[in-house]
C-alpha cells in the first residue's frame, strides 16, 4: 500500500481514478449487465447480511464458472432503511435500481432466477422501486451528507474518489487561502450537528485566530455517540469514512493545524475498523501525511478509542480522555478553541459536521443554505426509532415538520397504538406532544417546544408508554453516566431518580412533583457542564405536557412496569 506509484499529486490524477472507476461500473447489454451491492452496516450484519453476502457470492461464482461474466458483486455500508435489513440493491443495464429486503436464501434464489437470469424484476418479493409505497422512505428525504449511502464500498478509497471525493480538498489546497475557507463555511450557515448548534464557521474563525504558545493546533472529530437510540455518527463512519477525513483535513488547513484525532467509542468496532482502513488508504494515496496534493501542507490523523463514558461526548471531557486522564468536564472559559488538547488551540466538531464540509466547498455556501430555515440551514440526519414503522436513518431539509418525518418517511405508528410524543435530543432533550407535530425542525423552534435537536436521536413514543416511566428511564441513564465531579449533578440526579422511582412504583407522596421541579431547576442552573445542565430536560418536558400521568400515579398509587425502550420494526 505504501508504493510511491499510488501517491496522488494533482487533480489530473484524481480525475483519472474517477474515470477508471466509472468505466468499471458502466453497465451495458454487451458488457456488465448487473451490479449487485450487499449493504453491510452494523444493522445489516446483525440481521444476517454477512450470510447473505456469502450466499450471493456462491451464486455469482457459480454463474461465472458457467461462463456468465456479465455481473459484478460489491458491498456498501448501511442504506438507511434499518427496519428491512438484510438488503441488497441491483443496478441493471435496462432497469431502474431495485432494492430487495428482508432477505433469506429462498428470496435470493428467486432474485437470481427472475432478475439475473430472466432479466426482469422479481415482483413477487415486492421490492422497493421508484413507484412502490416503501420508496416514500427515500422519496421525501434530501440525501446530501448521505449521498453515497448504499452506493460506495467504504473500504475502497477509489469508490469515494469516483463520487468527487477529495476534489474539495484539491480545490482548497490549490486555489483557496485559509481565510477563504473559513469565510465559505461562515457564509454557508452550517451549525454544529453535535447538539448545541453553534455556528461552525465562527468556531473555525476563533480557533484560526487563537495564538498557540508552541505553534501547535489540533483538529478533533467527536465520534463519541452515546445517546440511546442514536446511530448517525456510527453510520457515517462505517459507510462513508472518507467524507469525514476530507472535512477534517480541510479544517486543519483552515485553522493552521497539522494533526487530527478521531474519538470513537470502542463499542463501534466496525466503525473503528472502517475509519482505520480509510486513514491507511488515504495515507497510501498521499491524501493524508506530508505534502498533500503537492501543496506543501502536512496533516496526519489518529484514532482514539473511548471506553464508552457518555460524559466524554462533552468536549472538554473528551479532550481529557485523549490526554490519558479521566474523562471529566472542565469549567469554561477557557474554551477549547483557545486552550484545548494539551493546552493548545483545538477545533472540535462532530462527525456529521465534518461530513458536510467537502460538499460546501465544492458546491458553494449558497447551495448549502438554499435548504433550511432562516437560522437553521442545510439538512440534518436523524436516527428514527421507537414506535414507528420505518425505523432507520433519515436525512431531511431543516424546516421539515416532525409530522412529515414521522408519517411520510417513517410510515406512521407501528401496530395498533397511537402517537403520543416524540423524544428528541436523547437524555439531554425532551418529549414533544402531538400538538407540536407541525412545527419545523429548526434549532430555535424545537427549543421553544421544550426539547433540542441534539445530535439527531428521534424516538417515537406511542400511547402504551407511561411518560413518568420514560422520565425515570432517562434519569436513570443520566445518573449512571454522571462523572460525579460536581455536587448538583452527582447528588441532584440521584435524588430526582429516587423520586421518579417512588412515583412509578406507586409509592409517590403529596409534594413529590414540586420537589422534583425544584431539584430539576437547581441541577439545571448549577451543574458544571452541559450534561448536568440538560439532565433535567426529560423531566421538564414530561411534567409540562404529561403532568396528569405523574399525578395519577400518586393519587391512585398505581405502579408501572420498568420501561424497555426498543425499536419496533415492521414485519414483512
Amino acid at each position: 500500500m505504501e508504493k510511491e506509484s499510488l501517491k496522488i499529486r494533482s487533480i489530473v490524477e484524481l480525475e483519472g481514478i474517477k474515470d477508471k472507476v466509472n468505466k468499471q461500473n458502466l453497465l451495458s447489454e454487451d458488457g456488465i449487465k448487473y451490479k449487485i451491492i450487499i449493504h453491510l452496516g452494523t444493522c445489516g450484519i446483525a440481521s444476517g447480511a454477512d450470510r447473505v453476502l456469502s450466499y450471493v457470492k456462491e451464486k455469482v461464482d457459480s454463474l461465472i464458472r458457467q461462463g456468465n461474466k456479465n455481473l459484478i458483486l460489491s458491498s456498501s455500508g448501511c442504506i438507511g432503511f434499518c427496519a428491512l435489513e438484510p438488503m441488497l440493491t441491483i443496478y441493471s443495464y435496462n432497469l431502474d435500481p431495485v432494492i430487495y429486503y428482508s432477505l433469506n436464501e429462498e428470496k435470493i434464489d428467486e432474485i437470481f432466477k427472475c432478475h439475473i437470469i430472466e432479466g426482469k424484476i422479481a415482483k413477487s418479493l415486492e421490492p422497493i422501486t421508484e413507484d412502490s409505497n416503501l420508496n416514500d422512505f427515500f422519496k421525501f428525504q434530501e440525501s446530501r451528507v448521505l449521498r453515497n449511502r448504499g452506493k460506495i464500498d467504504p473500504f475502497n478509497i477509489e469508490d469515494y474518489i469516483a463520487s468527487n471525493g477529495y476534489f474539495a480538498l484539491d480545490k482548497v489546497l490549490n486555489s483557496l487561502s485559509p481565510e477563504n475557507v473559513v469565510d465559505i463555511v461562515i457564509k454557508s450557515g452550517l451549525r454544529g450537528r453535535g447538539g448545541a448548534g453553534f455556528p461552525t464557521g465562527k468556531k473555525w474563525q476563533l480557533c484560526k485566530d487563537a495564538k498557540s504558545p508552541l505553534g501547535i493546533k489540533y483538529v478533533v472529530c467527536n465520534g463519541d455517540e452515546g445517546d440511546p437510540g442514536a446511530f448517525m455518527d456510527r453510520n457515517l463512519l462505517e459507510s462513508d469514512p472518507h467524507s469525514v477525513l476530507e472535512g477534517m483535513i480541510i479544517a486543519g488547513y483552515a485553522i493552521g493545524s497539522n494533526k487530527g484525532y478521531i474519538y470513537i467509542r470502542a463499542e463501534y468496532p466496525l466503525a473503528v475498523q472502517t475509519i482505520q482502513n480509510a486513514i491507511e488508504q488515504a495515507k497510501s494515496y498521499g491524501l493524508i501525511g506530508n505534502n498533500i496534493l503537492n501543496s506543501g501542507f502536512d496533516f496526519d490523523i489518529e484514532i482514539y478509542q473511548g471506553a464508552g463514558a457518555f460524559v466524554c461526548g462533552e468536549e472538554t471531557a473528551l479532550l481529557r480522555s485523549i490526554e490519558g486522564k479521566r474523562g471529566m468536564p472542565k469549567p469554561k472559559p477557557p474554551f477549547p478553541a483557545n486552550e484545548g488538547l494539551y493546552g493548545m488551540p483545538t477545533l472540535i466538531n462532530n462527525v456529521e459536521t465534518f461530513a458536510n464540509v467537502a460538499q460546501i466547498i465544492l458546491n458553494g455556501p449558497d447551495w448549502f443554505s438554499s435548504l433550511g430555515t432562516q437560522t437553521s440551514k442545510g439538512t440534518k440526519i436523524f436516527a428514527l426509532a421507537g414506535a414507528v414503522k420505518n425505523v432507520g436513518l433519515v436525512e431531511v431539509p431543516m424546516g421539515m415538520s416532525l409530522r412529515d418525518i414521522i408519517y411520510k418517511i417513517g410510515g406512521g405508528i407501528v401496530g395498533e397504538g397511537e402517537f403520543k410524543a416524540v423524544q428528541l435530543g436523547g437524555p439531554s432533550g425532551g418529549c414533544i406532544p402531538e400538538k407540536f407535530l407541525d412545527i419545523p425542525v429548526d434549532y430555535e423552534k424545537i427549543k421553544e417546544a421544550g426539547s433540542i435537536v441534539g445530535s439527531g436521536g428521534m424516538i417515537v413514543i406511542d400511547d402504551s408508554t407511561c411518560m413518568a416511566n420514560l422520565a425515570r428511564y432517562f434519569m436513570d441513564f443520566i445518573q449512571e453516566e454522571s462523572c460525579g465531579q460536581c455536587v448538583p449533578c452527582r447528588i441532584g440526579t440521584r435524588r430526582m431518580l429516587e423520586i421518579l422511582e417512588r412515583i412509578t412504583k406507586g409509592k409517590g407522596q403529596e409534594g413529590d412533583i414540586q420537589k422534583l421541579e425544584r431539584l430539576a431547576k437547581t441541577v439545571a442552573e448549577t451543574s458544571l457542564c452541559g450534561l448536568g445542565k440538560t439532565a433535567p430536560n426529560p423531566v421538564f418536558s414530561t411534567l409540562k405536557y404529561f403532568r396528569n400521568e405523574f399525578e395519577e400515579h400518586i393519587i391512585t398509587q398505581r405502579s408501572c412496569e420498568r420501561l424497555h425502550v426498543k425499536a419496533k420494526v415492521k414485519k414483512v
